[in-house]
């Protein structure tokens, strides 16, 4: 398998997933907003987000993942069926309790998240809409794990798009008619989520047929039973218990910040989130496909001892995070009002919410390197099974972007959480890099130091023209002639991919060293 192949194959879909997402994202802003109704559904979605990263993408996928690749690996198909069926069982039943709990206890929930917010009853109802949202989730990310450790990376990629798509039908066709019957129309958007998760799973089915491995859940007590029992499961629940932690204190700091944007005024809460939206372009297009990609090989090669390889498929990925992610941390920094002018200045959006939510991206910018290089460094030790040590670093790291709020917040207000968010990422992924090294997981590979120079001086250029561009252009002044502006902007990206990339070229760099077999 060519790894820059699949690697590209998973962007390009999570391209076309984060171009809708955007699309979903600017024709809700334009249709709301930063308003109070809009600040109460962007917080009732985030409840079933967060279980779904703390749940789904997050402790279950870093335990469940290694133990697939290792029980093919070692034990054949056969053992390997049993195994999945057992896990889909005991998932099903875990999160039918989950969601029943969730939509009862669903007014505690918001207090808990937000309780500054102007439109709390709002916020409570669509939680309950939304919260089996975590259920179909969840289980698209058990058929995720199945299909990215057969290398069938396409359709989990692709399935986000179905949610995008779903909250644009909504907010297009369902919110004016809730409108005509004086119903609220941000209510429209919940629907839109519950539709788009039953999309997502749907989705799933042919593809799992096709590899022969559409799990069999067990609806009977004796199935139930027999499904935590199973040695497998049992392994994927001691495995969880760390990585629950772990990814814990992540959606932790994420609870305590939207805690504090509730209370920093009206559009505080969506500010961060279209800010986030355009951060985690870069990181689902690199990050997301590369940690996709490397967890089953790095699996494979701890389970079959290959000591060179696992360091070699690191050393790699490292660098394509270096050579992608760089430019895009420096394009965030110099280049946000274009980027959120172009992207959101619709409609109920105006120039002061464009500002705002350009340094909260700012601040993301910061520490793009750091977010991207976790989702990078931290499967060389989930391969291993060693969750226990990123979830010590997570710790502190919480510790850390707690005290930094505390600086950031009375200076810089919303953007200073933004901030400390980038700026704790930075340190999580400096923290795992030395743990790889001083644990012999990790050696670099040669160049380093020149390959390193030609990027920095790449960047330096590409983040010139973009520094120019941005003061030489009236971005929020365009607002009239939205085509002269998103065409601005595509010239002035296709001048500064043009120019990183020549660059490069001419500074004696061979792009062909990054096509790698796995």
């Amino acid at each position: 398998m060519n790894l820059l192949r699949a690697a590209s194959t998973v962007s390009l879909f999570t391209l076309a997933s984060r171009i809708t997402g955007l699309a979903r994202e600017a024709i809700v802003a334009a249709a709301f907003g930063a308003s109070g109704s809009m600040d109460a559904f962007q917080v009732a979605f985030r409840i079933p987000n967060l279980l779904r990263r703390l749940f789904a993408e997050g402790a279950f996928s870093q335990a469940f993942v290694p133990i697939l690749a290792e029980t093919r690996a070692r034990e054949g198909d056969e053992v390997t069926h049993r195994l999945v069926d057992a896990v889909a069982t005991a998932l099903f039943w875990a999160l039918l309790l989950t969601c029943a709990v969730g939509v009862i206890a669903s007014p505690v929930v918001v207090w808990v998240i937000a309780s500054g917010l102007q439109r709390f009853d709002d916020a409570v109802l669509m939680t309950r809409v939304m919260f089996p949202y975590i259920g179909f989730m969840s289980l698209v990310a058990l058929s995720a794990g199945i299909l990215n450790t057969w290398k069938r990376f396409a359709v989990p990629a692709a399935t986000p798009v179905l949610l995008n798509l779903a909250v644009i039908a909504a907010a297009w066709a369902l919110a004016p008619l809730l409108r005509r019957h004086g119903i609220e129309p941000i209510y429209a958007l919940a629907v839109g989520v519950m539709l788009g998760g039953v999309l997502q799973l749907a989705v799933q089915v042919p593809a799992l047929l096709r590899i022969g491995y559409l799990p069999h859940i067990g609806l009977t007590p004796a199935a139930l039973r027999a499904a935590f029992v199973h040695p497998g499961v049992r392994r994927v629940l001691r495995q969880m218990a760390p990585a629950l932690l772990g990814v814990s204190v992540a959606q932790l700091s994420l609870l305590i910040n939207t805690q504090i944007a509730s209370h920093q005024g009206v559009g505080a809460v969506s500010w961060l989130t279209y800010a986030d939206r355009l951060m985690e372009f870069p990181t689902a297009l690199l990050g997301v496909a590369l940690g996709v990609v490397l967890l089953p090989q790095l699996s494979a090669a701890q389970a079959t001892g290959e000591s060179a390889r696992y360091s070699g498929l690191l050393d790699w990925g490292l660098r394509l995070t270096l050579l992608l992610a760089l430019p895009c941390a420096v394009a965030l920094l110099v280049f946000p009002q274009a980027l959120v002018a172009v992207l959101y200045h619709y409609g109920a959006i105006t120039p002061r919410d464009v500002e705002r939510t350009s340094v909260a991206l700012m601040g993301y910018g910061v520490g793009l390197m750091g977010l991207i290089g976790v989702k990078i460094l931290a499967p060389g030790f989930y391969a291993r099974q060693d969750i226990r040590t990123p979830v010590r670093i997570a710790i502190v790291v919480l510790v850390l972007t707690q005290l930094m709020n505390l600086v950031f917040v009375p200076l810089l207000g919303h953007a200073g959480l933004a901030l400390s968010i980038g700026l704790g990422a930075l340190v999580n992924a400096t923290w795992l890099f030395v743990g790889l090294r001083r644990k012999g997981l990790y050696t670099p590979e040669p160049g380093w130091a020149l390959f390193a120079l030609r990027v920095l001086l790449a960047c330096a250029l590409m983040g010139a023209l973009l520094w120019w561009a941005s003061h030489e252009i009236d971005w929020i002044g365009l607002r009239a002639q939205p085509w002269v502006r998103i065409g601005a902007l595509a010239a002035c990206i296709a001048a500064a991919v043009a120019a990183y990339f020549a660059t490069l070229l001419a500074s004696g760099l061979n792009l062909r060293q990054f096509r790698r077999r796995g």
